[in-house]
């Protein structure tokens, strides 16, 4: 798996954004990556130290339209824990 499959977009929700004041970026990952491949990508694509990755499954919510039920697709989240003083540019913008 390449290094750009591994990560495939970041998590922009509140509770993202206040964990980015401590330090942790909250990505959405591929769902066969596991934490050292993401640690490496993260590493090696933002030239940044990790300390800490975890790793958690988002189970798909049940939504209802109408008269149908349904669900929405489930997910893999990661939260990467930064070394003291690092940043990752990409955020700094949001």
């Amino acid at each position: 798996m390449m290094l750009e499959d591994i990560l495939v977009e970041p998590v922009l929700s509140e509770k993202a954004t206040l964990l980015r004041e401590e330090g942790k970026y909250v990505f959405k990952v591929h769902p066969k990556a596991n934490k050292y491949e993401i640690k490496d990508a993260v590493q090696k694509l933002f030239n940044v130290k990790v300390v800490d990755c975890t790793v958690m499954n988002v189970f798909g919510k049940m939504k209802r339209v109408r008269y149908r039920t349904g669900r929405t697709s489930s997910w893999k989240k990661a939260i990467v824990k930064l070394a003291p003083g690092e940043t990752i540019k990409v955020f700094e913008g949001v």
